[in-house]
Protein backbone atom coordinates (compact mmCIF):
# COMPACT_ATOMS: atom_id res chain seq x y z
CA UNK A 1 0.00 0.00 0.00
CA UNK A 2 1.12 3.44 -1.19
CA UNK A 3 0.78 6.46 1.49
CA UNK A 4 -2.12 8.45 0.67
CA UNK A 5 0.28 11.66 -0.29
CA UNK A 6 1.51 9.57 -3.16
CA UNK A 7 -1.74 8.55 -4.35
CA UNK A 8 -2.96 12.47 -4.46
CA UNK A 9 0.14 13.11 -6.14
CA UNK A 10 -0.51 10.67 -9.10
CA UNK A 11 -3.88 11.90 -9.11
CA UNK A 12 -2.38 15.61 -9.53
CA UNK A 13 -4.20 16.97 -6.25
CA UNK A 14 -1.75 19.39 -4.42
CA UNK A 15 -0.76 18.21 -0.71
CA UNK A 16 -2.64 21.40 1.04
CA UNK A 17 -6.26 19.80 -0.21
CA UNK A 18 -5.70 17.17 1.82
CA UNK A 19 -7.57 16.01 5.31
CA UNK A 20 -5.13 13.01 6.54
CA UNK A 21 -6.91 10.06 8.24
CA UNK A 22 -3.48 8.44 8.88
CA UNK A 23 -1.49 7.59 6.42
CA UNK A 24 -3.87 5.29 3.99
CA UNK A 25 -6.86 7.57 3.79
CA UNK A 26 -7.81 11.07 3.35
CA UNK A 27 -10.66 13.49 2.63
CA UNK A 28 -9.96 16.11 -0.55
CA UNK A 29 -11.42 19.86 0.34
CA UNK A 30 -13.76 21.21 -2.14
CA UNK A 31 -11.12 23.66 -3.03
CA UNK A 32 -9.51 21.23 -5.09
CA UNK A 33 -12.33 20.70 -7.51
CA UNK A 34 -11.56 22.34 -10.72
CA UNK A 35 -14.11 24.11 -11.92
CA UNK A 36 -14.62 23.90 -15.69
CA UNK A 37 -11.46 21.77 -16.30
CA UNK A 38 -13.39 18.19 -16.35
CA UNK A 39 -11.52 16.88 -19.53
CA UNK A 40 -11.71 13.55 -18.20
CA UNK A 41 -13.83 10.84 -19.60
CA UNK A 42 -16.55 9.07 -17.43
CA UNK A 43 -17.63 5.62 -18.31
CA UNK A 44 -20.28 3.89 -16.28
CA UNK A 45 -20.62 0.40 -14.82
CA UNK A 46 -24.12 -0.96 -14.55
CA UNK A 47 -25.31 -4.48 -15.08
CA UNK A 48 -27.45 -7.20 -16.15
CA UNK A 49 -30.65 -7.92 -13.43
CA UNK A 50 -28.98 -9.17 -10.07
CA UNK A 51 -28.99 -12.77 -9.77
CA UNK A 52 -27.54 -14.99 -6.14
CA UNK A 53 -24.78 -16.18 -8.54
CA UNK A 54 -23.13 -12.27 -8.23
CA UNK A 55 -22.45 -10.61 -11.40
CA UNK A 56 -18.72 -8.41 -9.61
CA UNK A 57 -19.31 -4.76 -11.12
CA UNK A 58 -17.58 -3.35 -8.31
CA UNK A 59 -14.60 -6.12 -9.26
CA UNK A 60 -15.05 -4.98 -12.55
CA UNK A 61 -14.92 -1.49 -11.63
CA UNK A 62 -11.63 -1.45 -9.93
CA UNK A 63 -10.21 -3.90 -12.46
CA UNK A 64 -10.94 -1.40 -15.25
CA UNK A 65 -9.14 1.53 -13.72
CA UNK A 66 -6.03 -0.55 -13.10
CA UNK A 67 -6.12 -1.39 -16.63
CA UNK A 68 -6.41 1.71 -18.00
CA UNK A 69 -3.71 2.91 -16.03
CA UNK A 70 -1.36 -0.14 -17.19
CA UNK A 71 -1.69 1.07 -20.24
CA UNK A 72 -0.78 4.64 -19.95
CA UNK A 73 -3.73 6.54 -18.66
CA UNK A 74 -4.22 8.40 -15.60
CA UNK A 75 -7.62 6.59 -14.05
CA UNK A 76 -9.36 7.01 -11.22
CA UNK A 77 -12.76 4.73 -9.47
CA UNK A 78 -15.26 6.58 -7.61
CA UNK A 79 -17.52 4.23 -5.62
CA UNK A 80 -20.09 4.46 -2.89
CA UNK A 81 -19.22 3.56 0.66
CA UNK A 82 -20.13 0.22 1.84
CA UNK A 83 -23.41 0.15 4.07
CA UNK A 84 -22.20 -0.73 7.59
CA UNK A 85 -25.42 -2.96 7.71
CA UNK A 86 -25.07 -5.45 4.77
CA UNK A 87 -21.27 -6.13 6.29
CA UNK A 88 -22.69 -8.34 8.58
CA UNK A 89 -25.83 -9.60 6.59
CA UNK A 90 -26.20 -11.32 3.17
CA UNK A 91 -24.45 -8.77 0.59
CA UNK A 92 -21.05 -8.72 2.97
CA UNK A 93 -18.30 -6.28 1.98
CA UNK A 94 -18.56 -3.13 -1.02
CA UNK A 95 -14.64 -3.19 -1.83
CA UNK A 96 -14.39 -5.33 -4.90
CA UNK A 97 -12.61 -9.01 -4.42
CA UNK A 98 -9.07 -11.05 -5.22
CA UNK A 99 -6.62 -8.69 -7.26
CA UNK A 100 -9.68 -5.82 -7.55
CA UNK A 101 -10.27 -4.37 -4.39
CA UNK A 102 -9.73 -1.04 -2.68
CA UNK A 103 -8.08 -0.69 0.36
CA UNK A 104 -7.91 -0.43 3.21
CA UNK A 105 -10.65 -2.88 2.88
CA UNK A 106 -11.17 -3.04 6.72
CA UNK A 107 -11.46 0.45 7.29
CA UNK A 108 -13.59 1.47 3.91
CA UNK A 109 -16.36 -1.48 5.20
CA UNK A 110 -16.78 -0.54 8.68
CA UNK A 111 -16.34 3.20 10.45
CA UNK A 112 -13.93 4.69 7.45
CA UNK A 113 -14.09 8.66 7.57
CA UNK A 114 -17.75 8.70 9.72
CA UNK A 115 -19.40 9.78 6.84
CA UNK A 116 -22.25 7.49 7.55
CA UNK A 117 -22.58 8.16 10.99
CA UNK A 118 -22.81 11.96 10.30
CA UNK A 119 -25.74 11.21 8.16
CA UNK A 120 -27.28 9.00 10.63
CA UNK A 121 -26.17 11.68 13.50
CA UNK A 122 -28.36 14.70 11.40
CA UNK A 123 -30.82 12.68 10.02
CA UNK A 124 -32.10 11.74 13.70
CA UNK A 125 -31.30 15.02 15.24
CA UNK A 126 -34.17 15.80 12.27
CA UNK A 127 -36.45 13.92 14.04
CA UNK A 128 -35.87 15.04 16.86
CA UNK A 129 -36.37 18.61 16.37
CA UNK A 130 -39.40 17.90 14.02
CA UNK A 131 -41.28 15.72 17.38
CA UNK A 132 -39.98 18.84 19.12
CA UNK A 133 -41.59 21.33 17.35
CA UNK A 134 -45.14 19.47 17.42
CA UNK A 135 -44.74 19.11 21.30
CA UNK A 136 -43.90 22.84 21.50
CA UNK A 137 -46.91 23.52 18.58
CA UNK A 138 -44.23 25.64 17.04
CA UNK A 139 -45.72 24.49 13.43
CA UNK A 140 -49.21 25.09 13.24
CA UNK A 141 -51.45 22.15 12.31
CA UNK A 142 -48.30 20.08 12.32
CA UNK A 143 -49.70 16.73 14.82
CA UNK A 144 -47.79 13.72 15.48
CA UNK A 145 -49.96 11.95 12.91
CA UNK A 146 -48.50 14.38 10.22
CA UNK A 147 -44.93 13.55 10.81
CA UNK A 148 -43.38 11.60 7.59
CA UNK A 149 -39.66 11.67 8.86
CA UNK A 150 -38.24 8.43 10.00
CA UNK A 151 -35.68 7.76 12.28
CA UNK A 152 -32.59 5.33 10.96
CA UNK A 153 -30.06 2.88 12.45
CA UNK A 154 -27.07 1.75 10.54
CA UNK A 155 -27.11 -2.06 11.55
CA UNK A 156 -30.25 -4.45 9.89
CA UNK A 157 -32.72 -5.10 12.54
CA UNK A 158 -36.00 -6.24 11.75
CA UNK A 159 -37.31 -5.31 15.22
CA UNK A 160 -37.34 -1.64 14.24
CA UNK A 161 -39.70 -1.91 10.69
CA UNK A 162 -42.86 -1.54 12.70
CA UNK A 163 -41.98 0.53 16.27
CA UNK A 164 -44.10 2.68 18.76
CA UNK A 165 -42.22 5.73 19.84
CA UNK A 166 -43.39 8.42 23.09
CA UNK A 167 -44.73 5.60 24.64
CA UNK A 168 -44.80 7.31 29.39
CA UNK A 169 -44.84 9.71 30.08
CA UNK A 170 -46.73 13.08 28.80
CA UNK A 171 -43.09 14.78 28.67
CA UNK A 172 -41.44 11.67 26.69
CA UNK A 173 -42.68 13.11 23.68
CA UNK A 174 -45.98 12.44 21.34
CA UNK A 175 -46.98 8.39 21.09
CA UNK A 176 -47.10 7.40 17.28
CA UNK A 177 -46.42 4.77 14.69
CA UNK A 178 -43.66 4.96 12.91
CA UNK A 179 -40.48 2.65 12.12
CA UNK A 180 -36.76 2.76 11.32
CA UNK A 181 -34.98 2.49 7.83
CA UNK A 182 -31.29 1.55 7.62
CA UNK A 183 -28.91 4.91 7.26
CA UNK A 184 -27.93 4.26 3.64
CA UNK A 185 -31.88 4.88 2.63
CA UNK A 186 -32.12 8.24 4.67
CA UNK A 187 -32.65 10.80 2.19
CA UNK A 188 -29.91 12.79 3.63
CA UNK A 189 -27.52 10.06 2.12
CA UNK A 190 -28.78 10.72 -1.28
CA UNK A 191 -28.78 14.85 -0.58
CA UNK A 192 -25.11 14.33 0.38
CA UNK A 193 -24.72 12.54 -2.94
CA UNK A 194 -26.44 14.90 -5.04
CA UNK A 195 -25.45 18.25 -3.56
CA UNK A 196 -22.55 20.24 -5.67
CA UNK A 197 -21.20 22.39 -2.47
CA UNK A 198 -21.84 24.03 0.64
CA UNK A 199 -24.38 26.08 -0.53
CA UNK A 200 -26.63 23.34 -2.60
CA UNK A 201 -26.84 21.37 0.49
CA UNK A 202 -27.68 23.72 2.95
CA UNK A 203 -31.10 24.42 0.01
CA UNK A 204 -31.60 20.61 -0.36
CA UNK A 205 -31.24 20.14 3.41
CA UNK A 206 -33.93 22.76 3.81
CA UNK A 207 -36.58 21.67 1.41
CA UNK A 208 -36.65 18.14 3.08
CA UNK A 209 -40.55 17.26 3.89
CA UNK A 210 -40.84 16.39 7.45
CA UNK A 211 -44.31 16.69 7.69
CA UNK A 212 -48.27 17.39 6.71
CA UNK A 213 -50.66 20.12 8.55
CA UNK A 214 -54.06 19.07 8.92
CA UNK A 215 -54.95 21.12 5.84
CA UNK A 216 -51.88 19.38 3.59
CA UNK A 217 -49.43 21.67 3.76
CA UNK A 218 -45.77 20.17 3.68
CA UNK A 219 -43.85 21.55 6.11
CA UNK A 220 -40.39 21.22 5.06
CA UNK A 221 -37.11 21.23 7.77
CA UNK A 222 -36.34 24.82 7.06
CA UNK A 223 -39.31 25.94 8.90
CA UNK A 224 -38.35 24.37 12.37
CA UNK A 225 -34.58 25.69 12.35
CA UNK A 226 -33.09 22.65 11.63
CA UNK A 227 -30.69 22.94 8.77
CA UNK A 228 -27.90 24.82 10.29
CA UNK A 229 -27.49 22.37 12.59
CA UNK A 230 -27.26 19.71 10.30
CA UNK A 231 -25.04 21.46 7.82
CA UNK A 232 -22.72 21.38 11.26
CA UNK A 233 -22.95 17.36 11.25
CA UNK A 234 -22.15 17.22 7.41
CA UNK A 235 -19.60 19.46 7.27
CA UNK A 236 -16.94 16.97 6.77
CA UNK A 237 -18.92 14.43 5.20
CA UNK A 238 -19.47 16.55 1.86
CA UNK A 239 -16.08 16.05 1.42
CA UNK A 240 -14.95 13.40 -0.88
CA UNK A 241 -12.74 10.28 0.29
CA UNK A 242 -9.15 9.41 -1.34
CA UNK A 243 -7.79 5.76 -1.04
CA UNK A 244 -6.51 3.26 -3.33
CA UNK A 245 -7.38 0.11 -5.53
CA UNK A 246 -4.93 -2.45 -4.78
CA UNK A 247 -2.94 -1.70 -8.23
CA UNK A 248 -2.09 1.77 -6.91
CA UNK A 249 -4.45 4.06 -8.23
CA UNK A 250 -6.78 6.34 -7.06
CA UNK A 251 -9.77 5.62 -5.16
CA UNK A 252 -12.60 7.98 -4.51
CA UNK A 253 -15.51 6.53 -2.22
CA UNK A 254 -17.75 8.51 -1.30
CA UNK A 255 -21.35 8.03 0.34
CA UNK A 256 -23.92 5.54 -0.27
CA UNK A 257 -27.51 6.34 -1.08
CA UNK A 258 -29.56 2.65 -1.48
CA UNK A 259 -30.48 1.72 -4.99
CA UNK A 260 -33.96 1.21 -4.45
CA UNK A 261 -35.40 3.88 -2.61
CA UNK A 262 -32.75 6.43 -3.85
CA UNK A 263 -30.57 6.14 -7.08
CA UNK A 264 -27.92 4.60 -5.87
CA UNK A 265 -24.73 6.24 -6.93
CA UNK A 266 -21.57 7.48 -5.65
CA UNK A 267 -21.13 11.36 -4.85
CA UNK A 268 -21.46 13.89 -7.86
CA UNK A 269 -18.87 16.14 -6.29
CA UNK A 270 -16.27 13.29 -5.99
CA UNK A 271 -16.95 12.91 -9.84
CA UNK A 272 -16.15 15.95 -10.55
CA UNK A 273 -13.12 16.21 -8.66
CA UNK A 274 -11.95 13.59 -10.55
CA UNK A 275 -13.11 14.17 -14.10
CA UNK A 276 -11.11 17.42 -12.93
CA UNK A 277 -7.40 15.69 -12.99
CA UNK A 278 -8.18 12.14 -14.50
CA UNK A 279 -8.19 10.98 -18.11
CA UNK A 280 -10.90 8.35 -17.09
CA UNK A 281 -12.94 8.38 -14.29
CA UNK A 282 -14.65 5.02 -13.56
CA UNK A 283 -18.02 5.05 -11.34
CA UNK A 284 -20.46 2.66 -10.35
CA UNK A 285 -24.48 1.79 -10.56
CA UNK A 286 -25.95 0.22 -8.14
CA UNK A 287 -27.98 -2.79 -9.04
CA UNK A 288 -28.66 -3.88 -12.70
CA UNK A 289 -28.87 -1.05 -15.85
CA UNK A 290 -33.07 -0.73 -15.23
CA UNK A 291 -32.68 0.49 -11.50
CA UNK A 292 -29.39 1.98 -11.12
CA UNK A 293 -28.63 3.05 -14.29
CA UNK A 294 -31.77 4.22 -15.15
CA UNK A 295 -31.63 6.73 -12.08
CA UNK A 296 -28.13 7.54 -12.75
CA UNK A 297 -29.10 9.43 -16.15
CA UNK A 298 -32.57 10.79 -15.25
CA UNK A 299 -31.46 11.83 -11.50
CA UNK A 300 -27.47 11.82 -11.53
CA UNK A 301 -26.65 13.06 -14.54
CA UNK A 302 -29.71 15.21 -15.60
CA UNK A 303 -29.13 17.20 -12.13
CA UNK A 304 -24.89 17.44 -12.37
CA UNK A 305 -25.03 18.46 -15.93
CA UNK A 306 -22.37 15.37 -16.58
CA UNK A 307 -22.69 12.80 -18.84
CA UNK A 308 -20.59 9.74 -19.17
CA UNK A 309 -18.49 8.75 -22.49
CA UNK A 310 -19.61 4.85 -22.61
CA UNK A 311 -21.26 2.15 -20.45
CA UNK A 312 -19.85 -0.67 -19.44
CA UNK A 313 -22.80 -4.02 -18.79
CA UNK A 314 -21.40 -6.68 -16.70
CA UNK A 315 -22.92 -9.98 -16.73
CA UNK A 316 -21.80 -13.87 -16.44
CA UNK A 317 -22.29 -17.03 -17.34
CA UNK A 318 -23.62 -18.35 -14.19
CA UNK A 319 -26.01 -15.07 -13.90
CA UNK A 320 -27.35 -16.03 -16.99
CA UNK A 321 -28.09 -19.07 -17.07
CA UNK A 322 -29.63 -18.85 -13.25
CA UNK A 323 -31.99 -15.97 -15.56
CA UNK A 324 -32.05 -18.87 -17.64
CA UNK A 325 -34.36 -20.95 -15.37
CA UNK A 326 -31.31 -23.00 -13.73
CA UNK A 327 -31.46 -23.44 -9.66
CA UNK A 328 -28.26 -21.82 -8.15
CA UNK A 329 -27.17 -25.41 -7.04
CA UNK A 330 -26.56 -26.07 -10.93
CA UNK A 331 -25.55 -22.87 -12.02
CA UNK A 332 -21.63 -24.51 -12.86
CA UNK A 333 -23.03 -27.27 -14.69
CA UNK A 334 -22.32 -26.60 -18.84
CA UNK A 335 -25.90 -25.61 -20.16
CA UNK A 336 -25.81 -24.08 -23.37
CA UNK A 337 -29.50 -23.72 -23.89
CA UNK A 338 -30.12 -21.92 -20.72
CA UNK A 339 -27.82 -20.09 -22.03
CA UNK A 340 -29.30 -18.78 -24.89
CA UNK A 341 -32.67 -18.65 -23.01
CA UNK A 342 -31.03 -15.91 -20.02
CA UNK A 343 -29.11 -13.90 -22.73
CA UNK A 344 -32.65 -12.25 -23.34
CA UNK A 345 -32.19 -10.56 -19.90
CA UNK A 346 -28.21 -9.34 -21.51
CA UNK A 347 -29.93 -8.26 -25.18
CA UNK A 348 -32.53 -6.18 -23.19
CA UNK A 349 -30.38 -4.12 -20.91
CA UNK A 350 -27.66 -3.62 -24.11
CA UNK A 351 -31.01 -2.36 -25.82
CA UNK A 352 -31.78 -0.09 -22.43
CA UNK A 353 -28.73 1.69 -22.30
CA UNK A 354 -28.57 2.03 -26.22
CA UNK A 355 -31.45 3.91 -25.78
CA UNK A 356 -29.73 6.59 -24.02
CA UNK A 357 -27.83 7.04 -26.74
CA UNK A 358 -24.38 5.37 -25.01
CA UNK A 359 -21.83 3.29 -26.53
CA UNK A 360 -21.93 -0.08 -24.11
CA UNK A 361 -19.49 -2.83 -23.65
CA UNK A 362 -20.30 -5.90 -22.64
CA UNK A 363 -17.74 -7.16 -19.54
CA UNK A 364 -18.11 -10.85 -18.87
CA UNK A 365 -17.09 -11.83 -15.62
CA UNK A 366 -15.09 -15.13 -16.06
CA UNK A 367 -15.40 -18.41 -13.88
CA UNK A 368 -13.07 -21.47 -14.18
CA UNK A 369 -17.11 -23.41 -15.00
CA UNK A 370 -17.31 -21.29 -18.18
CA UNK A 371 -17.13 -23.29 -21.39
CA UNK A 372 -16.13 -21.36 -24.37
CA UNK A 373 -19.62 -21.94 -26.34
CA UNK A 374 -21.17 -20.20 -23.67
CA UNK A 375 -18.90 -17.41 -23.42
CA UNK A 376 -19.92 -17.10 -27.45
CA UNK A 377 -23.57 -17.35 -27.35
CA UNK A 378 -23.09 -14.12 -24.51
CA UNK A 379 -20.74 -12.44 -27.21
CA UNK A 380 -23.27 -13.39 -30.40
CA UNK A 381 -25.85 -12.29 -28.30
CA UNK A 382 -24.45 -8.80 -27.37
CA UNK A 383 -22.97 -7.62 -30.36
CA UNK A 384 -26.17 -8.61 -32.19
CA UNK A 385 -27.85 -6.37 -29.84
CA UNK A 386 -25.97 -3.38 -30.24
CA UNK A 387 -22.57 -3.52 -28.34
CA UNK A 388 -19.66 -2.25 -29.65
CA UNK A 389 -17.93 -4.79 -28.14
CA UNK A 390 -18.02 -8.15 -25.78
CA UNK A 391 -15.31 -9.46 -23.88
CA UNK A 392 -14.10 -11.57 -21.18
CA UNK A 393 -13.10 -10.40 -17.67
CA UNK A 394 -10.83 -11.77 -15.13
CA UNK A 395 -9.90 -8.94 -12.74
CA UNK A 396 -10.41 -10.77 -9.72
CA UNK A 397 -8.08 -13.69 -10.31
CA UNK A 398 -5.31 -11.53 -12.30
CA UNK A 399 -6.11 -7.67 -11.72
CA UNK A 400 -5.35 -5.32 -14.37
CA UNK A 401 -3.76 -7.88 -16.62
CA UNK A 402 -7.13 -9.83 -16.41
CA UNK A 403 -9.34 -6.07 -17.47
CA UNK A 404 -6.93 -5.34 -20.17
CA UNK A 405 -8.90 -6.45 -23.37
CA UNK A 406 -12.00 -4.93 -21.60
CA UNK A 407 -10.06 -1.27 -20.89
CA UNK A 408 -8.84 -1.82 -24.76
CA UNK A 409 -12.29 -1.83 -25.44
CA UNK A 410 -13.66 1.07 -23.43
CA UNK A 411 -11.60 3.75 -24.71
CA UNK A 412 -12.35 2.83 -28.02
CA UNK A 413 -16.27 3.38 -27.43
CA UNK A 414 -15.39 6.70 -25.31
CA UNK A 415 -13.31 8.20 -28.20
CA UNK A 416 -16.95 7.55 -30.69
CA UNK A 417 -19.49 10.69 -30.19
CA UNK A 418 -22.52 10.20 -28.97
CA UNK A 419 -25.56 12.21 -27.55
CA UNK A 420 -27.53 11.90 -24.68
CA UNK A 421 -31.08 10.84 -24.92
CA UNK A 422 -33.86 10.37 -22.00
CA UNK A 423 -36.70 8.35 -21.90
CA UNK A 424 -38.80 11.22 -20.71
CA UNK A 425 -39.41 15.15 -20.68
CA UNK A 426 -38.58 16.96 -17.32
CA UNK A 427 -41.68 18.80 -17.49
CA UNK A 428 -43.82 15.29 -18.29
CA UNK A 429 -46.77 14.79 -15.86
CA UNK A 430 -45.42 12.55 -13.10
CA UNK A 431 -47.71 9.32 -14.33
CA UNK A 432 -46.30 9.93 -17.89
CA UNK A 433 -42.87 9.74 -16.66
CA UNK A 434 -44.01 6.40 -14.54
CA UNK A 435 -45.58 4.69 -17.57
CA UNK A 436 -42.22 5.53 -19.58
CA UNK A 437 -39.82 3.93 -17.26
CA UNK A 438 -41.87 1.13 -16.91
CA UNK A 439 -42.39 0.51 -20.72
CA UNK A 440 -39.62 1.65 -22.01
CA UNK A 441 -37.61 0.06 -19.30
CA UNK A 442 -39.13 -3.02 -18.13
CA UNK A 443 -41.04 -3.59 -20.66
CA UNK A 444 -44.48 -3.39 -19.14
CA UNK A 445 -47.41 -3.08 -20.95
CA UNK A 446 -49.19 -0.63 -18.80
CA UNK A 447 -49.49 0.43 -14.86
CA UNK A 448 -51.67 0.02 -12.39
CA UNK A 449 -51.86 2.28 -9.71
CA UNK A 450 -53.61 1.61 -6.61
CA UNK A 451 -56.14 3.67 -4.83
CA UNK A 452 -54.04 5.05 -2.29
CA UNK A 453 -50.98 6.06 -4.91
CA UNK A 454 -53.53 7.44 -7.49
CA UNK A 455 -54.69 9.95 -4.41
CA UNK A 456 -50.85 10.46 -2.87
CA UNK A 457 -49.56 11.49 -6.48
CA UNK A 458 -52.83 13.88 -6.90
CA UNK A 459 -51.43 15.70 -3.84
CA UNK A 460 -47.65 16.04 -4.87
CA UNK A 461 -48.96 16.88 -7.96
CA UNK A 462 -50.58 19.59 -6.16
CA UNK A 463 -48.14 20.40 -4.03
CA UNK A 464 -46.05 21.45 -7.53
CA UNK A 465 -44.28 18.49 -7.57
CA UNK A 466 -44.93 17.23 -11.22
CA UNK A 467 -41.19 18.98 -12.61
CA UNK A 468 -38.87 15.83 -10.29
CA UNK A 469 -37.43 13.32 -11.88
CA UNK A 470 -38.69 9.79 -10.81
CA UNK A 471 -36.71 7.53 -8.60
CA UNK A 472 -38.70 3.80 -8.73
CA UNK A 473 -38.52 1.71 -5.52
CA UNK A 474 -39.07 -1.87 -6.47
CA UNK A 475 -36.89 -4.97 -6.33
CA UNK A 476 -33.81 -4.97 -8.01
CA UNK A 477 -34.27 -8.96 -8.76
CA UNK A 478 -36.57 -8.65 -11.24
CA UNK A 479 -37.77 -6.52 -14.25
CA UNK A 480 -41.17 -6.64 -12.81
CA UNK A 481 -42.28 -5.67 -8.99
CA UNK A 482 -42.49 -9.05 -8.47
CA UNK A 483 -38.57 -10.58 -7.57
CA UNK A 484 -39.37 -14.21 -8.20
CA UNK A 485 -40.10 -13.68 -12.03
CA UNK A 486 -36.60 -14.27 -14.03
CA UNK A 487 -35.41 -13.08 -16.86
CA UNK A 488 -37.02 -10.94 -19.25
CA UNK A 489 -40.69 -10.64 -18.80
CA UNK A 490 -43.13 -8.97 -21.52
CA UNK A 491 -46.71 -7.71 -21.39
CA UNK A 492 -47.24 -7.81 -17.68
CA UNK A 493 -48.73 -5.12 -15.64
CA UNK A 494 -46.35 -3.11 -13.26
CA UNK A 495 -48.11 -2.56 -10.02
CA UNK A 496 -47.84 0.66 -7.95
CA UNK A 497 -48.96 0.80 -4.52
CA UNK A 498 -47.66 4.09 -2.75
CA UNK A 499 -45.86 7.18 -4.10
CA UNK A 500 -43.34 9.64 -2.18
CA UNK A 501 -41.58 12.23 -2.41
CA UNK A 502 -37.60 13.26 -1.44
CA UNK A 503 -38.11 16.89 -1.90
CA UNK A 504 -34.84 17.49 -0.72
CA UNK A 505 -33.09 15.00 -2.75
CA UNK A 506 -35.30 16.15 -5.92
CA UNK A 507 -36.92 13.26 -6.97
CA UNK A 508 -40.60 11.41 -6.74
CA UNK A 509 -40.48 7.80 -5.72
CA UNK A 510 -43.42 5.10 -6.25
CA UNK A 511 -43.07 1.98 -4.47
CA UNK A 512 -43.95 -0.93 -6.50
CA UNK A 513 -44.11 -4.19 -4.63
CA UNK A 514 -42.93 -5.10 -1.15
CA UNK A 515 -39.29 -2.53 -0.72
CA UNK A 516 -37.68 -3.00 2.50
CA UNK A 517 -35.76 -0.59 3.91
CA UNK A 518 -34.96 -1.80 7.29
CA UNK A 519 -33.32 -5.32 6.12
CA UNK A 520 -32.94 -7.85 8.22
CA UNK A 521 -30.22 -10.30 9.64
CA UNK A 522 -29.42 -13.59 7.85
CA UNK A 523 -30.20 -16.85 9.97
CA UNK A 524 -25.92 -17.17 9.83
CA UNK A 525 -24.81 -12.77 10.14
CA UNK A 526 -20.97 -12.91 9.32
CA UNK A 527 -18.93 -12.60 12.38
CA UNK A 528 -16.12 -10.09 12.04
CA UNK A 529 -12.75 -10.51 15.46
CA UNK A 530 -9.72 -8.76 16.04
CA UNK A 531 -6.20 -10.82 16.24
CA UNK A 532 -3.37 -10.14 18.75
CA UNK A 533 -1.85 -8.06 16.23
CA UNK A 534 -5.20 -5.44 16.27
CA UNK A 535 -6.21 -6.71 13.02
CA UNK A 536 -9.85 -7.08 12.04
CA UNK A 537 -10.04 -10.88 11.03
CA UNK A 538 -13.35 -12.00 8.83
CA UNK A 539 -12.97 -9.57 6.53
CA UNK A 540 -11.45 -12.54 3.91
CA UNK A 541 -15.27 -14.15 3.89
CA UNK A 542 -16.24 -10.72 2.34
CA UNK A 543 -17.18 -10.45 -1.41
Amino acid sequence: MESIAAIARKLGVEPKHLVPYGEDRAKVSLGAIRPGASHGKLIAVTGITPTPAGEGKTTTAIGLTDALAKRGNNAVVTLREPSLGPVFGVKGGGTGGGKASVIPEDAINLHFTGDSHAVGSAHNLLAALTENAVRRHAVEGLTPDGIVWRRVNSVEDRALRHVITGVGRDVDGPVRNTAFDITEASEVMAILALANGYDDLRRRLGAITVGTTNDGRAVRAGEIGAVGSMMALLKDALLPNLVQTGGGQPALVHTGPFANIAHGASSVIADKLALGYADYVVTECGFGADLGFEKFMHIKMRSSGMRPSAVVLVATVRAIKFHGGVPTDALTRPDAFAVRIGAANLEHMVHLIGRFGMPVVVSINRFPADTAEEIVILQDVAITAGASAAVTCSAYAEGAAGAEGLAEAVERAAATKSTVEYLYAEDAPLRDKVYSIAHNVYGASMVEWSAAADRRLKVLEQQGLQGLPICMAKTPYSLTHDPAIRNRPTEFVFEINDVRAATGAGFVYPLAGDVVTMPGLPRSPRMLDVGKDGNITGLNALS
